[in-house]
């Protein structure tokens, strides 16, 4: 008999490991046929969520950092390798390490703006990228994305018109991340959550050391077929409470027909339907902000809503059989359908819902619940609709302030706000909630008089292109331009449009005498009325030039509020100069652009702000 002899390599190996031990001068690659970097806001925010709520849960100001070694682990997922050749070839998990990676870069960039001192500073750069013989690499070693990936540990900005789709999305998340990243865990904070980020959240390596072998242990993983989804599981749940054959027949197949048409939309509308809905008509608790609290309503029907609903029977009236085939036959289908609905005008400007659109835009996905709230069962069409854009037009006033006055707009800050307000608004008629909703206004602290000090800075680029849009669609769609539309100032062409500064920032010293510095005027430069969209080719051929140069230009722009600085635009334009007469704005021509000007445009701006978020529009979202 031959003797058998051992195996010379282990065939796979998991571990846990830290966020620093699976970075920390480690490099990986991937193979040319793996997929994108693909993550969306949600999923960037999501994540930085999940790790504030944990993070938080144990933090206390009376705290050492040497008492974050005995904080709670966090689980953040399973990444599996490839290991060939010498080298880590990610299989699965890609994702989810681009993003760490993304963190990492903002969290080393936030510690020199906070002016952390220096020993109190906890150094990440090893977690980033590594240097062998005076060669720096990044850690994820792909050479395509070293050019975006330098430009943003160096702080510069990159431009990735007509790059790949991993490109451009690793930017655009990146730039996610420093709108999302919380206040709550800047300032003092800040040194101890990154000790936990790099020591007490963890992932699972799974190495295997064969590309046989990784894609098995992926595909045994990933089957969904042996794993039911929520959906599936509420669905079988509600089927098998029901006492007629026929019914749950009729059910089923009403079922598959309405969750196709989620699929459809986007690939997660199937679940996030399902928490919309649910959270809108039944959820009564939301998790308290206070360390070791536990979920509630709101919170466990965004991770387990099927089990949620199972628990909370008697609560949603499911109590005989003929009740649960109600729930699936007449609530099911009515609020899929208007959630389908809505979700259709989050996805293309449609005429009488276009704040949908434009809360979508800004990523406000606590719209869909809210939008949900006040609609009943028995409303007719007509009726929903109006109250979809009751909600929609609130939801677009308050985004709108909260910018201005510098108020972050992220998950974690707006959620208990928008929480509280679902419920009130839950089930009110056309007319109690178009109450409610004004007098939720009139409360606001926050108004339009902040644009009188607004500004762009390195954290609001997409906000103040967002106002700058809304704006120039505003002014021209008053004067009858109705082939004027947002999404042509905000989508990604060839030649896209972008927030253009009247002064460049070479002309200190024509405009010197209006300032006391140099870094003033810089400052000054940013204010918002010295601000209009333009297309990235005039930037590139006419941005450095004297105000007077490109004042011609200006005019020859398709934008309105572009052409308004010059005099010829009040000549000639019967619509143009009607409106400038019956609305009362401020518009005049600046044939010169000195401090006085820009004040005066910043004026404007202000006036043009308040008159297209007034809460006027809340009666005209009536008609």
């Amino acid at each position: 008999m031959t003797e058998q002899k051992p195996e010379t390599h282990i065939k796979v190996e998991a571990h846990t490991k830290s966020v620093r031990e699976m970075l920390d001068n480690v490099k990986y690659s991937i193979d040319f046929y793996q997929r994108e970097y693909r993550w969306e806001k949600k999923h960037v925010t999501e994540l930085i969520d999940d790790l504030e709520e944990r993070f938080l849960d144990a933090y206390d100001d009376n705290h050492s950092r040497k008492q974050v070694r005995h904080y709670p682990h966090y689980f953040l997922g399973s990444v599996i390798i490839s290991f060939k050749n010498g080298h880590n070839y990610i299989i699965d998990g890609q994702q989810r390490l681009t993003s760490l990676t993304l963190l990492l870069i903002y969290l080393h960039h936030l510690q020199r703006e906070q002016e952390v001192r220096e020993e109190e500073q906890v150094d990440v750069r090893d977690m980033i990228f590594s240097t062998s013989y005076g060669d720096k690499s990044f850690n994820l070693d792909l050479p395509e994305r070293q050019a975006c990936m330098e430009a943003l540990y160096t702080n510069r900005s990159s431009d990735t018109a007509g790059q790949l789709e991993s490109i451009r999305n690793i930017a655009e998340r990146y730039s996610d991340i420093i709108e999302s990243f919380p206040e709550a865990l800047k300032g003092k904070k800040l040194p101890y959550f990154i000790d936990w980020l790099k020591e007490n959240v963890d992932l699972v390596q799974i190495t295997a050391y064969s590309d046989e072998e990784a894609y098995l242990i992926f595909e045994t993983m990933n089957d969904r077929g042996l794993r039911l989804t929520p959906t599936e599981m509420l669905k079988g749940y509600l089927l098998a409470n029901m006492d007629s054959e026929i019914r749950q027949n009729e059910a089923n197949q009403l079922w598959k027909e309405r969750i196709l048409e989620l699929i459809q939309l986007a690939r997660e509308d199937e679940l996030d339907f399902f928490k919309a809905w649910l959270r809108a008509k039944y959820a009564e608790t939301i998790r308290p902000r206070k360390r070791g609290a536990s979920p509630q309503d709101f919170d466990k029907i965004g991770t387990t809503f099927h089990k949620w609903v199972h628990e909370n029977e008697e609560r949603i009236g499911l109590h005989k059989g003929p009740d649960f085939s109600t729930f699936i036959m007449t609530h099911f289908s009515r609020f899929s359908e208007h959630y389908i609905r809505i979700r259709h005008a989050a996805q293309k400007l449609t005429p009488g819902f276009e704040p949908v659109f434009y809360n979508a835009y800004m990523d406000f996905t606590l719209q869909y619940p809210l939008e949900l709230a006040p609609i009943r069962v028995e409303d007719d069409l007509e009726t929903a609709n109006r109250k979809i854009r009751l909600v929609a037009t609130y939801i677009d006033i308050f985004i709108a302030r909260r910018i201005v006055n510098f108020r972050a707009l992220t998950y974690s800050t707006v959620v208990y706000t928008m929480f509280n307000l679902m419920k009130e608004i839950r089930d009110l008629d056309v007319q109690t909630l178009t109450e409610v909703l004004k007098a939720k206004l009139a409360e606001m602290e926050e108004t339009f008089d902040s644009v009188s000090r607004f500004y762009l800075h390195s954290q609001n680029k997409r906000s103040v292109h967002y106002l700058l849009a809304r704006m120039t669609q505003y002014l021209e769609a008053q004067c009858g331009d109705t082939s004027s539309r947002f999404d042509s100032y905000v989508l990604r062409t060839r030649d896209p449009f972008q927030v253009e500064h009247v002064w460049a920032t070479n002309k200190y010293a024509d405009l010197a005498s209006d300032f006391a510095s140099e870094a003033e005027f810089r400052d000054y430069r940013n204010r918002f009325g010295g601000l209009l969209l333009l297309p990235r080719s005039f930037n590139a051929s006419y941005g450095d030039l004297p105000y007077k140069g490109k004042l011609e230009y200006y005019f020859g722009q398709k934008n309105l509020l572009a052409q308004s600085l010059h005099p010829r635009c009040y000549e000639h334009n019967p619509d143009f100069v009607r409106f400038v007469k019956e609305s009362g704005l401020p518009l005049r021509p600046h044939e010169h652009f000195r401090k006085a000007d820009l004040d005066a445009r910043q004026a404007l701006y202000q006036q043009i702000a308040a008159a297209l978020w007034h809460p006027v529009r809340l009666e005209e979202a009536l008609r």
